[in-house]
């Protein structure tokens, strides 16, 4: 049996061995601070016993796959530690995630910091304890037995969907716990040094909000605890940068629990800078040959019928009306593609037509969950800047690599494009339901698209399962201060909506044929978008998107008229500008102007009118001394114009 390792490398056996004894065999160094392996490329627990020849890596903390089995084997530690303390709770899931990990339990009451205090005691006890961590496998009816007689309902449920699915039935034993899981799991518990449980909250068991609330625990986990300590400084980093507290803070949005969850308010400062990116984005977009659109906020469910949206999101739509008993039926728009659509059949269209790009400020509706809801990332309405682009094969991957460019042209002068990561969301052949088209157009759509991101030279990680309902996309991902990832910005491929509406043109050789459609946003969501704006930049926004460019800070009253006839020569070329005329210090309106985190101050005083000058203070400078006011006009309007970070 031959195993060959990661650099290449080879060893032989004359009989079967388990991927940890292999890792001995290797270096005891390594298999101390091993986690797990991945055998052919697939993730396994360092128990799994290897009989024939294969590729073989072993994974660490410092690895993804590794740190999950870690994450992983620190949430069953607290779930032990639960059941010891509350012996009444009852086990549902929990996985590891991408920073730590979270248990969900059914209790009474939700735990209260005192409680998850004891249940970091009594964790450190089990590690010290180090119980030997055993794997095995029960027949689904064993299983579902051992279950109820430890009285888990929920684990119960779990097993019957398993079984039903022909899936093995594995279960986790520590001591005087066992957990159902398929792993894989540290071979044993005395690397997980540090942890810290970070927060409870209440999470519907499967999402789903007419299910019961659980309490989902989370928490961190660490070799080291200088890790735990550099982590925990990153996040108290992260709480200052958060934008649900920062956008509050500086007045850039509110939200009111009588208007609804989801459904922020965008107070003037933030609506100046969604104003900023809009006008900046529509024009940038019609340089690059897209035509402006505008398109109703709702239609009747027919439309929705045609595209599909009504048999595969209709539970994500608001809808006016009841099937049952009106003669109309109408829905919120969660997406622009099916209005577009209309005015590219407003005409018929030739191959010299194409490629046709429409852009539009979209407003859309979706009935997010309530548990998805947060600040300005996840909202229930929002804009976008969304655009279809009708296309003929032949101009599919020049048209989509110029989608990309707009997109990483507009991340990079915003600051983002350094955050971003790219992923290939593929259909999930063995979840047919969830989409349209046959496998035979999904190879083909996918073929396309994975020869353009190639092509492109796009360092992609795939997505199973993550496709639209009609064609697989490149999502753009980003994460928040808290690790947090969303989608930022997707590019769609579509072959199949072209067909369902009818949208045709007429080719070279006189045949009409189905054009190729790009969906396509350029910087996402303006909400999400402002909300990471925010955190990138803890609240001090380059100059050219500062809601407020420079403030007058007046010395005393007397001083009022010059600044404002100082400010109107700013203002009179674009420059945002705000008057600080309160009766105060000007040490006090030099501290309010800083926590506003604004650009530029310009103080004025006796000097400054006797010499017709200005006192200009910067906030990455401090104190620039004094200067002309053409001078700063000059200046300040370079730094806009270039847009300047």
């Amino acid at each position: 049996m031959k195993i060959t390792l990661k650099d290449g490398s080879a060893l032989e056996y004359s009989e079967a061995k388990s991927a940890a004894d292999i890792t001995k065999d290797i270096s005891m160094g390594l298999y101390r601070n091993a986690a797990c392996c991945k055998i052919n490329g697939e993730v396994k627990d360092l128990r799994t016993v290897i009989d024939s020849d294969c590729a073989l890596e072993i994974l660490t903390f410092d690895d993804e796959d590794g740190r999950r089995t870690f994450n992983h084997t620190a949430s069953h530690i607290m779930a032990q530690a639960v059941k010891r303390l509350y012996p009444e709770a009852k086990l549902t899931i929990g996985p590891a995630i991408e920073n730590g990990f979270y248990y969900d339990f059914d209790v009474e009451k939700s735990f209260s910091p005192d409680d998850l205090l004891k249940i970091e005691a009594e964790m450190k006890k089990i590690v010290k304890e180090n119980p030997e961590i055993v794997r095995f496998e029960l027949p689904a009816d064993e299983a579902v037995k051992l279950m109820q007689e430890k009285n888990e309902p929920y684990k119960v449920e779990l097993i019957e969907e398993h079984a039903a699915k022909g899936e093995p039935i594995s279960f986790y034993e520590q001591g005087e716990f066992t957990e159902l899981c398929a792993g894989p799991h540290l071979m044993d518990m005395k690397n997980v040094k540090a942890f810290k449980l970070t927060q409870c909250t209440g999470a519907y068991w499967r999402g789903d909000e007419k299910n019961k609330m659980l309490c989902r625990v989370y928490g961190i986990a660490f070799p080291k605890a200088s890790m735990l300590e550099e982590h925990l400084a990153a996040l108290e980093e992260a709480r200052k940068r958060d934008h649900n507290k920062l956008g509050r803070e500086l007045e850039l949005f509110t939200t009111v629990d009588y208007i609804g969850q989801g459904l922020p308010i965008l107070l003037p400062k933030g609506t100046k800078i969604i104003q900023t990116l809009q006008r900046w984005v529509e024009d940038e977009e019609e340089k690059r040959g897209w035509l402006l659109t505008k398109t109703p906020l709702m239609a009747k469910s027919d439309l929705y019928k045609i595209s599909g949206h009504w048999d595969h999101y209709k539970e994500g739509m608001f809808v006016l009306g009841d099937e049952e008993k009106d003669k109309e039926v109408f829905a919120l728009r969660p997406m622009t593609c099916p209005f577009q659509y209309q005015a590219y059949l407003n005409r018929a269209r030739s191959y010299r037509d194409l490629p046709l790009r429409y852009d539009e400020t979209s407003t859309l509706f979706r009935n997010e969950a309530s548990g998805e809801m947060h600040g300005l990332i996840r909202v229930r309405q929002f804009t976008i800047s969304e655009g279809h682009l009708m296309c003929t094969p032949e101009q599919l991957e020049d048209e989509f690599r110029s989608c990309l460019e707009l997109t990483n042209y507009m991340m990079d002068v915003l600051g983002l494009k350094e955050d971003l990561t790219y992923r290939f969301s593929k259909w999930d052949p063995n979840d047919r339901d969830k989409y349209i088209g046959t496998e035979e157009q999904w190879d083909e759509a996918q073929g396309v698209m994975k020869n353009i991101l190639d092509d492109l030279g796009i360092d992609y990680k795939i997505g199973i399962g993550e496709a639209a309902f009609y064609g697989p996309k490149l999502d753009i991902q980003i994460k928040n201060v808290f690790g947090k990832e969303d989608t930022l910005v997707t590019i769609q491929v579509d072959q199949m909506l072209a067909e369902k509406f009818g949208m045709e043109y007429v080719d070279k050789d006189g045949t009409k044929k189905n054009p190729y459609i790009i969906h396509r946003t350029s910087i996402g969501c303006y909400e999400r978008t402002l909300a990471l704006l925010i955190e990138k930049y803890a609240g001090a926004f380059p100059t050219w998107l500062a809601p407020v460019q420079v403030k007058f800070l007046p010395v005393a009253d007397r001083h009022q008229d010059y600044a404002r006839d100082m400010m109107a020569k700013l203002q009179a070329v674009g420059v945002r500008c705000e008057l600080d005329d309160r009766s105060e210090k000007v040490g006090f309106k030099i501290r309010s102007a800083q926590l506003e985190k604004v650009p530029y101050m310009i103080l004025v005083g006796d000097k400054d009118i006797e010499a017709g000058t200005i006192s200009v203070r910067s906030r990455k400078n401090g104190d620039e001394g004094v200067t002309d006011i053409d001078e700063f006009v000059k200046r300040i309007r370079e730094e806009i114009d270039s847009k300047a970070r």
